[in-house]
């Protein structure tokens, strides 16, 4: 196995060794002052002029010292060690001079479209997934048979999810189409079939149990918000001080998901809750700030509802983004219509919306289950016989 290839760059041969008497890892590579350098600060490194190699006794993970040491400087070639090596950690991918431009020119058009962070980071990484498949060449050069070709490599031998696939298909179309201008490359590649996943949903008494364990005034208010008004992690996150109105009883929502603006309903019964928050905690700009302020961070309110779960036992599956669909499904089951729904949760499309009718209890209760028909029949005929 050879680590990926550098421009202008020797290859280092790695052998196994048997030399004074203990096993060795043998670096064989044309002279060169540089290398000579780098590879004299590993740890035990002895140039041999019986083997005329450089020799390292083995030890644990010397294999991924060479790596580490040797990265960007020259080819590892370790394919006539015997066995070989499991354990091995290939280092980080380096990109030459025009992958890190590109990537780079690529990130300040994320920005400029005004692309949301999350959404401009997992663009960046799958793209360099991409040009580390593709290192040797050019990627204006590449074909569609070509893009085509990584596609299937991430199907079948990364085996990876239909959200990844994705992910990765709008990454090179945004680069070719959005960065590069070619038009329709890569307009007519096949995306995988969407996976149909109904969303998770607490239970109303499931709600109560998480607000009731949670004893901190911010974190209660925090969970109490996100699912009184259907909001978004980030949502939240970003709201301000000023944007919420006690008054009209709304909260506005900024620069929601594709950079919209909208308002949403704050629950009477919060109220109080946030108004006492607020003359405890003093937040100065955004109505949750962390401990140094700033904007709350995310994997805090993560945590609050990891553990608010854990003290409430349940059972079920469940992020904040599960507060959001039993917002939705529980408006649904009061009879409120999917199109106040859909303005609420900032859908686009009403078939977004739609999703809620498939796990909300509306007019279940009004349909009975054909087993429980048979064993009332059944009662009854055990009634009769008594």
């Amino acid at each position: 196995m050879i680590t990926p290839p550098y421009e202008n760059t020797l290859t280092v041969q790695v052998k196994d060794l048997f030399h004074r008497n203990q096993d060795c890892l043998a670096l064989y590579f044309k002279y060169n002052n540089e290398l000579n350098t780098q590879v004299k600060k590993i740890p035990g490194a002895t140039f041999s002029k019986t083997n005329q190699c450089w020799y390292i006794p083995k030890r644990k993970g010397l294999l991924n010292e060479l790596l580490a040491a040797l990265s960007g400087k020259a080819q590892i070639d370790y394919s006539e060690l015997k066995p070989a090596p499991q354990q091995a950690v290939p280092p980080a991918p380096t990109f030459h001079e025009e992958a890190a431009t590109i990537l780079r020119l690529m990130e300040q058009k994320l920005h400029l479209k005004g692309y949301a962070k999350s959404t401009a980071k997992t663009y960046l990484e799958q793209f360099k997934l991409f040009l580390h498949f593709y290192q040797t060449h050019a990627p204006s050069d590449l074909s569609e048979a070509e893009i085509r070709n990584y596609l299937l490599y991430l199907v079948e031998k990364k085996k990876m999810s239909r959200s990844t696939q994705n992910q990765a298909i709008n990454a090179i179309k945004f680069f070719y189409e959005i960065v590069l201008k070619q038009e329709r490359k890569v307009y007519y590649l096949e995306r995988p079939m969407k996976e149909y996943r109904l969303p998770s949903v607490l239970s109303q008494q499931e709600i109560i149990q998480l607000f009731e364990v949670t004893q901190n005034l911010k974190h209660k208010s925090m969970l109490m918000l996100i699912y009184s008004a259907g909001l978004r992690r980030g949502e939240m996150l970003r709201m301000r001080v000023s944007d919420v109105d006690f008054h009209r009883g709304t909260v506005m929502i900024r620069g929601g998901k594709g950079r919209k603006d909208r308002q949403s309903i704050l629950a009477q019964s919060l109220i109080p809750f946030l108004k006492k928050y607020l003359t405890e905690y003093k937040p100065s700009y955004w109505l949750f700030e962390g401990e140094q302020g700033g904007q709350y961070s995310e994997r805090s309110i993560q945590q609050v509802l990891i553990q608010a779960k854990k003290k409430a036992g349940i059972k079920k599956e469940a992020t904040l983004h599960t507060l959001r669909h039993s917002f939705a499904t529980h408006l649904l089951e009061g009879g409120t219509s999917t199109r106040y729904i859909q303005v609420l949760l900032g859908h686009e499309s009403p078939k977004t919306t739609e999703i809620y009718t498939h796990v909300s209890r509306f007019a279940l209760d009004k349909i009975k289950s054909p087993l429980d028909d048979l064993a009332g029949k059944k009662f009854l005929e055990n009634q009769g016989d008594q």
